[in-house]
């Protein structure tokens, strides 16, 4: 692989067959407004890098969906208005190289790699501050964290002006408050849901997994298996919230002797609020620590999955 200050040369596997696929890295905006004004319709996944297959079915899914007329772009970007001032921006893993060359794997066309001082400006003085959907959840005990993705998303948003983006499942509160942003803030742009994509036994794929000691890493999938088995219990009929929240701490306190919770939580997964009693369209989420690394994860209650 060779890159310029503009471009990526890839040597990638598609359908099986070794192909070679040209890839635009761009890091300026005035870079990315000269790519964008001849780029047609674009599909975007916006990301922290520290790549995983996580992330690579995120693009897939841009890829499928862009098919062969329109482009897919990739951000790649370590916000640090979404940090708390104890959280982990400097140990944030930086692995630039790698997620190029997932990124031309799983079928970009260009990835925007900005500074921070590329996106941010000294002085600045404005933000976008979401004030419902970021109270819950994880943002509870991260105050501020959503609003500095609503603040990222919205200019990359206008940066990138995309007309399909792609968010998965796994961080659920974040694609509420997404799809809220752009109701609210009018962006033409089409938000596609993606699910989950999980380990073999059931952990939710994240960059913060590596920081697992081997015995946290053996212990971190109980974190599914609770959510699961509230599931079930909801499926043959309980509804009550407390009951589901029971299940799920029982389950992670007798197999995760490690894991310390931060938040068990039963909320309609539209609003994202608390219900006592949960009859469909709801939402299981949960947030553990297990050692200094927090996991989260989620599962929808619909009666659909009755057949499951």
């Amino acid at each position: 692989m060779w890159r310029s200050d503009v471009g990526v040369v890839c040597v990638g596997v598609f359908s099986g067959a070794a192909t070679m696929a040209r890839m635009d890295l761009i890091e300026t905006v005035d870079e990315l407004r000269k790519w964008r004004r001849g780029a047609g319709r674009v599909f975007f996944v916006p990301t922290m890098g520290a790549l995983h297959e996580g992330h690579a079915a995120l693009i897939r899914e841009a890829r499928r969906l862009a098919g062969e007329s329109a482009r897919v772009v990739v951000s790649i970007f370590v916000n640090p208005l979404q940090f708390g001032p104890h959280e982990d921006l400097d140990r944030y893993p930086r692995t630039l190289d790698a997620d190029l060359a997932m990124c031309v794997a799983a079928g970009a066309d260009m990835v925007f790699a900005p500074t921070v001082k590329e996106v941010y400006f000294d002085d600045r003085s404005i933000k976008v501050t979401e004030s419902s959907l970021s109270g819950v959840l994880c943002g509870a005990s991260r105050p501020g964290h959503f609003d500095g993705v609503c603040t990222v998303v919205a200019k990359l948003f206008n940066l990138v002006q995309p007309d399909d983006a792609v968010f998965g499942k796994k961080d659920y509160q974040q694609l509420a408050i997404i799809r809220r942003l752009v109701r609210d803030l009018n962006f033409p742009v089409v938000i596609h849901a993606l699910e989950t994509v999980r380990e073999a036994d059931g952990l939710a794929m994240s960059s913060r997994n590596r920081y697992l000691s081997t015995e946290e890493r053996h212990q971190a999938p109980a974190l599914n298996r609770a959510l699961k088995k509230a599931r079930e219990a909801w499926l043959s009929g309980t509804s009550n919230a407390s009951g589901l929240v029971d299940i799920v701490a029982v389950e992670i306190a007798g197999t995760a002797a490690l894991a310390r919770v931060d938040y068990i939580s039963v909320v309609d997964s539209r609003t994202l609020m608390p219900r006592d009693d949960m009859e469909d369209l709801g939402l299981v989420a949960l947030a553990v620590f297990f050692g200094k690394t927090r996991l989260i994860d989620n599962i929808e209650l619909h009666r659909e999955q009755s057949g499951r």
